[in-house]
């Protein structure tokens, strides 16, 4: 056995690697494979990595938002209304008689104390005559009366009547005057009433009707005036203004107005009073406007269209129509914080556009609301911007 290896050939000096050449290579071969295979793993951990922010993404959805805008302004509304003048007296005669004479007509101007008729009353001419003389009897009788009770006053002191005498006298005095005070009233009354025979302009107008003529008999108890006064310079507006608006139409608010007949004109009219309480039958409220006249355009009596202008409070928000989700509890839409978080919020829904519906309330115009929200959007949820996304 031993001399078998000691046949066997003998390695070359050369051909021997040193222990130290060895475990160069060993640590060359272990980087080599450390880099193959980080090389290997990196991609794989990047990929992995890369789906993790996918599913992240994906798990946070896309929004588009879009912010309330003012509702569709109503129209204005506009209501009939009656015109009238300011101040509209119809007059009549406090006396009974016959026109004399009138002195005005249809359409004229008149100012306050001018004559507009004069009655004839005869019937009334004598009473006065009549009440004159029997004030002139009765001042005689006082006189008479006053010189018989100075004398019995003198006579008393002589002593040559008795102070019963005397009182009577003094008493007649007193009476007489009493007669001539009554009588005197009753001239002033007659000719008080006789100067109503002048029938004159309580005040400075127009004269919109007359119904008399020369001859004509006129009594105390007609039902017809004899002449219509109006004062035309500022007319009366009255309209009914209905409940849902009432408040609106507040006391100095200014108004439109416009007449058939003066197409494309109009006036500027403000509300100066109302009834303070609603009509039973109409739910309306009667509100008085006035509007300046003074050139004559407007004729009372007729009907004109009035334009509140103002009595709109302010536009609610609307919002398109794909905003809206409708559960059980109601319509709500979905808002998004700055946080980019959704928050369901109920509202009450106005009138319908079609493409946009009025809210009269849930939401301000500052709100971002989500368009087509899903059914699955639950309060919390985290959201991304379509735009954000966009970016």
């Amino acid at each position: 056995m031993n001399a078998h290896r000691r046949d066997l050939p003998m390695p070359d000096a050369d051909a021997v690697v040193p222990p130290s050449r060895l475990g160069r290579l060993g640590m060359v071969a272990l980087v080599l494979g450390a880099l193959a295979f980080a090389a290997g793993l990196m991609p794989r951990l990047k990929d992995r990595a890369r789906v993790r922010s996918e599913a992240r993404d994906l798990a946070v959805p896309t929004v588009t938002v879009v912010s309330p805008q003012p509702a569709k302004a109503a129209p204005p509304l506009a209501l009939s209304g009656e015109m009238k003048p300011l101040v509209e007296a119809p007059i009549f005669s406090r006396v009974p008689g016959y026109v004399k004479k009138w002195s005005v007509d249809l359409g004229a101007k008149v100012e306050a104390g001018q004559a507009l008729a004069e009655l004839d009353t005869p019937e009334m001419g004598q009473d006065l005559v009549k009440s004159k003389a029997e004030l002139a009897q009765a001042e005689a009788a006082e006189k008479l009366a006053e010189m018989t009770a100075h004398r019995w006053q003198e006579m008393l002191v002589a002593k040559t009547v008795s102070p019963q005498e005397t009182d009577e006298k003094l008493a007649d005095l007193k009476l007489k005057k009493a007669t001539i005070d009554a009588a005197r009233a009753n001239v002033q009354r007659l000719e008080e009433w006789f100067g109503y025979s002048r029938i004159t302009a309580p005040f400075a107008g127009t004269i919109t009707s007359r119904n008399l003529d020369i001859g004509q008999l006129v009594s105390i108890d007609a039902k017809e005036p004899l002449f219509t006064l109006a004062q035309l310079d500022k007319l009366r507006v009255f309209v009914r203004v209905p409940q849902g608006l009432a408040r609106a139409a507040t006391i100095g608010q200014t108004a439109e107005l416009t007449v058939p007949e003066l197409a494309g004109k109009k006036f500027d009219a403000k509300i100066v009073r109302n009834a303070g309480a609603f009509d039973a039958a109409s739910r309306t409220l009667l509100t008085e406007l006035e509007v300046d006249n003074t050139r004559g355009e407007l004729l009372a009596g007729g009907f004109a269209q009035v334009r509140l202008t103002s009595t709109q409070a302010e536009a609610p928000l609307a919002v398109p129509a794909n905003t809206l989700l409708f559960r059980t509890e109601g319509a709500f839409v979905a808002a998004v914080g700055a946080d980019n978080h959704i928050a369901l919020r109920r509202v009450e829904l106005g009138r319908d556009f079609g493409p946009e519906i009025e809210l009269l309330g849930g939401v301000s115009a500052s709100d971002r609301l989500v368009l087509n929200p899903a059914d699955s959007l639950v309060d919390g949820m985290e959201v991304r911007l379509a735009e954000t996304a966009a970016k």
